[in-house]
Protein backbone atom coordinates (compact mmCIF):
# COMPACT_ATOMS: atom_id res chain seq x y z
CA UNK A 1 0.00 0.00 0.00
CA UNK A 2 1.64 3.59 -0.68
CA UNK A 3 3.04 5.70 1.85
CA UNK A 4 1.58 9.12 1.15
CA UNK A 5 4.72 11.10 2.57
CA UNK A 6 3.04 13.70 4.82
CA UNK A 7 7.04 14.95 5.65
CA UNK A 8 7.80 15.48 1.58
CA UNK A 9 10.76 17.36 0.66
CA UNK A 10 8.63 19.13 -1.98
CA UNK A 11 5.72 20.50 1.07
CA UNK A 12 9.33 23.16 1.38
CA UNK A 13 7.58 25.37 -1.96
CA UNK A 14 4.28 25.05 0.09
CA UNK A 15 2.54 28.87 0.25
CA UNK A 16 -0.45 27.07 2.24
CA UNK A 17 -0.67 28.55 6.15
CA UNK A 18 -1.84 25.11 7.41
CA UNK A 19 0.77 23.53 5.23
CA UNK A 20 3.29 26.28 6.66
CA UNK A 21 2.16 25.66 10.04
CA UNK A 22 2.61 21.87 9.73
CA UNK A 23 6.02 22.39 8.27
CA UNK A 24 7.36 24.21 10.98
CA UNK A 25 6.29 21.87 13.75
CA UNK A 26 8.37 18.74 11.67
CA UNK A 27 11.45 20.83 11.34
CA UNK A 28 11.38 21.51 15.05
CA UNK A 29 10.74 17.78 16.10
CA UNK A 30 13.59 16.89 13.31
CA UNK A 31 15.80 19.80 14.76
CA UNK A 32 17.91 17.48 17.16
CA UNK A 33 18.01 14.85 14.99
CA UNK A 34 19.64 17.09 11.85
CA UNK A 35 23.21 15.93 12.79
CA UNK A 36 21.93 12.68 12.82
CA UNK A 37 20.10 12.74 9.59
CA UNK A 38 23.00 14.47 7.52
CA UNK A 39 25.16 11.65 8.71
CA UNK A 40 22.21 8.93 7.58
CA UNK A 41 22.51 10.78 3.85
CA UNK A 42 25.81 10.62 3.75
CA UNK A 43 26.23 6.90 5.00
CA UNK A 44 23.71 6.28 2.31
CA UNK A 45 25.51 8.39 -0.40
CA UNK A 46 28.67 6.16 0.31
CA UNK A 47 26.65 3.52 -0.01
CA UNK A 48 26.16 4.10 -3.80
CA UNK A 49 29.14 3.50 -4.70
CA UNK A 50 29.09 -0.22 -2.92
CA UNK A 51 26.33 -0.95 -5.85
CA UNK A 52 28.00 -2.30 -9.57
CA UNK A 53 27.90 0.86 -11.99
CA UNK A 54 24.47 -0.66 -13.69
CA UNK A 55 22.84 0.20 -10.19
CA UNK A 56 24.47 3.23 -9.37
CA UNK A 57 22.12 6.05 -11.37
CA UNK A 58 18.77 4.24 -9.97
CA UNK A 59 20.03 4.36 -6.43
CA UNK A 60 21.02 7.55 -6.17
CA UNK A 61 17.91 8.54 -8.05
CA UNK A 62 15.92 6.65 -4.99
CA UNK A 63 17.44 8.22 -2.10
CA UNK A 64 17.07 11.75 -3.99
CA UNK A 65 13.15 11.26 -4.24
CA UNK A 66 12.11 10.24 -0.85
CA UNK A 67 10.49 12.03 2.20
CA UNK A 68 11.71 12.97 5.41
CA UNK A 69 12.81 9.56 6.63
CA UNK A 70 10.43 8.64 9.31
CA UNK A 71 11.13 5.15 10.06
CA UNK A 72 15.20 6.51 11.09
CA UNK A 73 13.69 9.48 12.46
CA UNK A 74 11.94 6.59 14.93
CA UNK A 75 15.07 4.70 15.30
CA UNK A 76 17.00 7.69 16.15
CA UNK A 77 14.20 8.97 18.64
CA UNK A 78 14.38 5.67 20.23
CA UNK A 79 18.16 5.45 20.52
CA UNK A 80 18.28 8.79 21.70
CA UNK A 81 20.25 9.72 25.49
CA UNK A 82 20.95 13.53 25.80
CA UNK A 83 21.01 16.50 23.27
CA UNK A 84 24.44 16.22 23.67
CA UNK A 85 25.45 12.83 22.42
CA UNK A 86 26.77 12.49 18.99
CA UNK A 87 24.97 10.13 16.69
CA UNK A 88 26.29 6.40 17.48
CA UNK A 89 27.62 4.89 14.46
CA UNK A 90 25.77 1.51 14.70
CA UNK A 91 21.93 3.68 14.60
CA UNK A 92 23.05 5.37 11.86
CA UNK A 93 24.13 2.36 10.16
CA UNK A 94 21.10 0.71 11.60
CA UNK A 95 19.25 3.04 10.30
CA UNK A 96 20.13 2.58 6.19
CA UNK A 97 19.27 -0.68 7.07
CA UNK A 98 15.78 0.44 7.27
CA UNK A 99 15.61 3.25 4.78
CA UNK A 100 17.51 0.62 1.86
CA UNK A 101 14.57 -1.86 3.29
CA UNK A 102 11.60 0.80 2.92
CA UNK A 103 12.82 2.06 -0.37
CA UNK A 104 13.11 -1.38 -1.73
CA UNK A 105 9.28 -1.22 -0.77
CA UNK A 106 8.54 1.67 -2.25
CA UNK A 107 10.07 0.66 -5.65
CA UNK A 108 7.78 -2.88 -5.63
CA UNK A 109 4.99 -1.14 -4.30
CA UNK A 110 4.91 1.84 -7.18
CA UNK A 111 5.09 -1.60 -10.14
CA UNK A 112 2.16 -3.25 -8.34
CA UNK A 113 -0.25 -0.09 -7.91
CA UNK A 114 0.81 1.01 -11.09
CA UNK A 115 1.77 4.29 -9.85
CA UNK A 116 3.30 7.19 -11.91
CA UNK A 117 4.53 9.55 -9.09
CA UNK A 118 5.76 9.47 -6.15
CA UNK A 119 7.17 12.81 -4.13
CA UNK A 120 6.08 15.13 -7.42
CA UNK A 121 9.11 12.46 -10.06
CA UNK A 122 8.41 10.03 -11.76
CA UNK A 123 8.66 6.36 -10.35
CA UNK A 124 11.43 4.18 -10.60
CA UNK A 125 8.97 1.92 -12.94
CA UNK A 126 7.51 4.69 -14.92
CA UNK A 127 11.63 5.86 -15.42
CA UNK A 128 13.31 2.77 -16.12
CA UNK A 129 10.48 -0.04 -16.56
CA UNK A 130 8.65 -2.49 -14.02
CA UNK A 131 10.91 -5.11 -14.86
CA UNK A 132 14.37 -2.83 -13.96
CA UNK A 133 12.47 -1.61 -11.20
CA UNK A 134 11.34 -5.30 -9.88
CA UNK A 135 15.26 -6.34 -9.97
CA UNK A 136 16.31 -2.60 -8.89
CA UNK A 137 13.92 -3.01 -5.21
CA UNK A 138 15.61 -6.95 -4.90
CA UNK A 139 18.92 -5.19 -4.98
CA UNK A 140 18.04 -2.55 -2.59
CA UNK A 141 16.89 -5.85 -0.34
CA UNK A 142 20.39 -7.06 -0.42
CA UNK A 143 21.91 -4.34 0.20
CA UNK A 144 20.12 -3.68 3.24
CA UNK A 145 20.32 -7.25 5.13
CA UNK A 146 24.24 -7.26 4.00
CA UNK A 147 24.96 -3.76 6.09
CA UNK A 148 22.52 -5.33 8.85
CA UNK A 149 25.19 -8.35 9.38
CA UNK A 150 27.93 -5.61 9.86
CA UNK A 151 27.11 -5.50 14.09
CA UNK A 152 28.57 -7.24 16.70
CA UNK A 153 25.30 -9.21 17.21
CA UNK A 154 23.56 -10.92 15.18
CA UNK A 155 20.12 -9.37 16.73
CA UNK A 156 20.08 -6.63 14.10
CA UNK A 157 20.28 -8.90 11.12
CA UNK A 158 17.48 -11.65 12.47
CA UNK A 159 15.31 -8.33 13.06
CA UNK A 160 15.79 -6.84 9.84
CA UNK A 161 15.36 -9.97 8.14
CA UNK A 162 12.42 -11.28 9.88
CA UNK A 163 10.68 -7.73 9.09
CA UNK A 164 11.67 -7.44 5.29
CA UNK A 165 9.75 -11.08 4.91
CA UNK A 166 6.52 -10.14 7.01
CA UNK A 167 6.87 -6.98 4.93
CA UNK A 168 6.56 -9.02 1.38
CA UNK A 169 3.92 -11.55 3.45
CA UNK A 170 1.89 -8.73 3.75
CA UNK A 171 2.06 -7.38 0.09
CA UNK A 172 1.46 -11.00 -1.30
CA UNK A 173 -1.26 -11.40 1.54
CA UNK A 174 -2.67 -7.97 0.37
CA UNK A 175 -2.34 -9.15 -3.64
CA UNK A 176 -4.57 -12.10 -3.36
CA UNK A 177 -7.37 -9.74 -1.46
CA UNK A 178 -7.75 -7.51 -4.07
CA UNK A 179 -10.88 -7.16 -5.72
CA UNK A 180 -12.60 -9.29 -2.26
CA UNK A 181 -15.56 -7.14 -1.97
CA UNK A 182 -15.96 -9.49 1.55
CA UNK A 183 -12.45 -8.37 3.39
CA UNK A 184 -13.39 -7.89 6.85
CA UNK A 185 -11.77 -5.37 8.73
CA UNK A 186 -10.00 -8.11 11.10
CA UNK A 187 -7.91 -8.92 7.97
CA UNK A 188 -7.22 -5.42 6.50
CA UNK A 189 -5.56 -4.87 9.63
CA UNK A 190 -4.13 -8.04 9.74
CA UNK A 191 -2.62 -6.62 6.61
CA UNK A 192 -1.48 -2.97 7.25
CA UNK A 193 0.24 -4.39 10.39
CA UNK A 194 2.53 -6.58 8.17
CA UNK A 195 2.56 -4.02 5.02
CA UNK A 196 3.47 -0.76 7.25
CA UNK A 197 3.43 -1.02 10.86
CA UNK A 198 6.28 -3.64 11.25
CA UNK A 199 8.93 -1.36 9.79
CA UNK A 200 8.14 1.07 12.10
CA UNK A 201 8.11 -1.80 14.71
CA UNK A 202 11.09 -2.68 14.27
CA UNK A 203 13.07 0.93 13.49
CA UNK A 204 11.87 1.48 17.50
CA UNK A 205 12.88 -1.95 18.22
CA UNK A 206 16.33 -1.30 17.09
CA UNK A 207 17.02 2.24 18.57
CA UNK A 208 16.19 1.02 21.95
CA UNK A 209 17.88 -2.04 21.51
CA UNK A 210 21.30 -0.56 20.36
CA UNK A 211 20.59 1.89 23.29
CA UNK A 212 20.83 -1.28 25.89
CA UNK A 213 17.71 0.02 27.12
CA UNK A 214 16.32 -2.75 29.89
CA UNK A 215 14.15 -5.72 27.66
CA UNK A 216 10.63 -3.82 29.03
CA UNK A 217 11.39 -0.55 27.22
CA UNK A 218 12.46 -2.16 23.80
CA UNK A 219 9.21 -3.73 24.23
CA UNK A 220 7.45 -0.80 25.11
CA UNK A 221 8.99 0.96 21.82
CA UNK A 222 7.93 -1.88 19.41
CA UNK A 223 4.87 -1.63 20.11
CA UNK A 224 4.73 2.23 19.89
CA UNK A 225 5.90 2.14 16.41
CA UNK A 226 3.49 -0.43 14.94
CA UNK A 227 0.89 1.77 16.47
CA UNK A 228 2.26 4.45 15.08
CA UNK A 229 2.27 2.43 11.81
CA UNK A 230 -0.65 1.46 11.85
CA UNK A 231 -2.36 4.99 12.21
CA UNK A 232 -0.03 5.94 9.64
CA UNK A 233 -1.16 3.51 6.99
CA UNK A 234 -4.75 5.15 7.92
CA UNK A 235 -4.37 8.35 7.23
CA UNK A 236 -2.53 7.03 3.91
CA UNK A 237 -5.83 5.37 2.88
CA UNK A 238 -7.53 8.37 3.55
CA UNK A 239 -5.64 10.85 1.66
CA UNK A 240 -6.01 8.19 -1.69
CA UNK A 241 -9.63 9.61 -1.57
CA UNK A 242 -9.51 12.94 0.22
CA UNK A 243 -5.78 14.22 -0.96
CA UNK A 244 -4.85 16.50 -3.58
CA UNK A 245 -2.35 14.90 -6.06
CA UNK A 246 -0.79 18.43 -6.37
CA UNK A 247 -0.17 18.88 -2.14
CA UNK A 248 0.34 15.02 -1.64
CA UNK A 249 3.13 14.69 -4.48
CA UNK A 250 2.14 11.55 -5.55
CA UNK A 251 -0.58 9.34 -7.75
CA UNK A 252 -4.08 9.26 -5.53
CA UNK A 253 -6.73 6.76 -6.31
CA UNK A 254 -5.16 3.53 -7.37
CA UNK A 255 -5.78 1.72 -3.99
CA UNK A 256 -9.88 2.24 -5.47
CA UNK A 257 -8.84 1.49 -9.18
CA UNK A 258 -5.99 -1.46 -8.23
CA UNK A 259 -9.09 -3.12 -6.02
CA UNK A 260 -7.85 -2.72 -2.64
CA UNK A 261 -10.18 -2.42 0.23
CA UNK A 262 -9.33 -0.30 2.53
CA UNK A 263 -10.64 1.23 5.61
CA UNK A 264 -12.60 4.02 4.14
CA UNK A 265 -13.97 1.51 1.35
CA UNK A 266 -14.50 -1.08 3.58
CA UNK A 267 -16.96 1.29 5.80
CA UNK A 268 -18.17 2.41 2.29
CA UNK A 269 -19.00 -0.85 1.16
CA UNK A 270 -20.63 -1.66 3.84
CA UNK A 271 -22.98 2.19 3.81
CA UNK A 272 -23.11 3.45 0.68
CA UNK A 273 -26.17 3.41 -1.34
CA UNK A 274 -27.97 4.78 -4.57
CA UNK A 275 -25.41 7.56 -6.75
CA UNK A 276 -22.79 6.66 -3.62
CA UNK A 277 -22.87 3.02 -3.76
CA UNK A 278 -22.54 3.39 -7.85
CA UNK A 279 -19.56 5.81 -7.79
CA UNK A 280 -18.03 3.26 -5.82
CA UNK A 281 -18.83 0.54 -7.87
CA UNK A 282 -17.59 2.66 -11.19
CA UNK A 283 -14.44 3.35 -9.31
CA UNK A 284 -13.40 -0.02 -7.82
CA UNK A 285 -13.98 -1.63 -11.57
CA UNK A 286 -12.44 0.23 -13.86
CA UNK A 287 -8.94 1.77 -14.19
CA UNK A 288 -10.93 4.90 -16.81
CA UNK A 289 -9.76 8.13 -15.04
CA UNK A 290 -11.68 9.88 -17.70
CA UNK A 291 -14.20 10.56 -14.59
CA UNK A 292 -11.83 10.20 -11.52
CA UNK A 293 -12.33 14.04 -10.32
CA UNK A 294 -16.78 13.70 -10.20
CA UNK A 295 -16.58 10.06 -8.94
CA UNK A 296 -14.24 11.22 -6.06
CA UNK A 297 -16.33 13.82 -5.56
CA UNK A 298 -18.95 11.40 -5.07
CA UNK A 299 -17.55 9.22 -2.68
CA UNK A 300 -15.65 12.27 -0.57
CA UNK A 301 -19.11 13.58 0.39
CA UNK A 302 -20.53 9.85 0.99
CA UNK A 303 -17.73 9.56 3.45
CA UNK A 304 -18.84 12.94 5.29
CA UNK A 305 -22.54 12.18 4.68
CA UNK A 306 -22.02 8.68 6.40
CA UNK A 307 -19.97 9.43 8.88
CA UNK A 308 -16.89 7.26 7.72
CA UNK A 309 -14.64 9.78 7.82
CA UNK A 310 -15.48 10.81 11.53
CA UNK A 311 -14.99 7.01 12.33
CA UNK A 312 -11.77 6.42 10.30
CA UNK A 313 -10.22 9.36 12.31
CA UNK A 314 -11.53 7.71 15.35
CA UNK A 315 -10.01 4.98 14.25
CA UNK A 316 -6.54 6.67 13.62
CA UNK A 317 -6.85 8.35 16.84
CA UNK A 318 -7.54 4.84 18.76
CA UNK A 319 -4.16 3.89 17.34
CA UNK A 320 -2.19 6.62 18.03
CA UNK A 321 -3.37 6.85 22.14
CA UNK A 322 -2.56 3.22 21.96
CA UNK A 323 0.76 3.52 21.38
CA UNK A 324 0.97 6.90 23.82
CA UNK A 325 -0.44 4.37 26.50
CA UNK A 326 1.88 1.94 25.73
CA UNK A 327 5.31 4.80 26.56
CA UNK A 328 3.22 6.26 29.52
CA UNK A 329 5.53 4.14 31.94
CA UNK A 330 9.16 5.90 30.81
CA UNK A 331 7.48 9.07 29.77
CA UNK A 332 10.33 10.63 32.06
CA UNK A 333 12.58 9.32 29.57
CA UNK A 334 14.37 11.93 26.73
CA UNK A 335 13.56 8.92 24.03
CA UNK A 336 9.95 8.34 24.79
CA UNK A 337 9.38 12.47 24.98
CA UNK A 338 10.97 12.82 21.59
CA UNK A 339 8.78 9.96 20.31
CA UNK A 340 5.56 11.17 21.75
CA UNK A 341 6.28 14.37 20.11
CA UNK A 342 6.64 13.04 16.80
CA UNK A 343 2.65 10.76 17.48
CA UNK A 344 1.72 14.11 18.46
CA UNK A 345 2.67 15.86 15.21
CA UNK A 346 1.18 13.02 12.98
CA UNK A 347 -1.73 13.56 14.92
CA UNK A 348 -2.64 16.95 13.29
CA UNK A 349 -2.05 15.02 10.27
CA UNK A 350 -5.72 14.16 9.33
CA UNK A 351 -6.84 17.49 8.87
CA UNK A 352 -4.25 18.11 5.88
CA UNK A 353 -6.68 15.52 3.89
CA UNK A 354 -9.90 17.11 4.51
CA UNK A 355 -11.79 18.25 1.61
CA UNK A 356 -13.21 20.88 3.70
CA UNK A 357 -9.93 21.65 4.97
Amino acid sequence: MKRISVFSTNDMLATDPKRTAALSSIAAIMEPVSEHMDALSAFLDEQVETFEPELREMVRYCLVNQGKRIRPMLLFFSNWSTDEAPPSPDAIRAAAVVELVHLATLVHDDILDDAAIRHNSDTVSAKWGPHVAVLLGDALFAQALNLATHFDTIEVCRAVSASTRRVCAGEIRQTFERGNAALSLDDYFHVIDLKTAELFKVSCFLGAHLANFEPTVVEAYAEFGRRLGVAYQIFDDMADILGDETKIGKTLGTDLASGKYTLPIILLQHRAEGQAKAALEAATHSSDTADHAELAELLQQALRDLGIQEEVSQRFEAELAAGDAALAPFSNQPSAQRLLSLSKFVRTQMGRISPTS
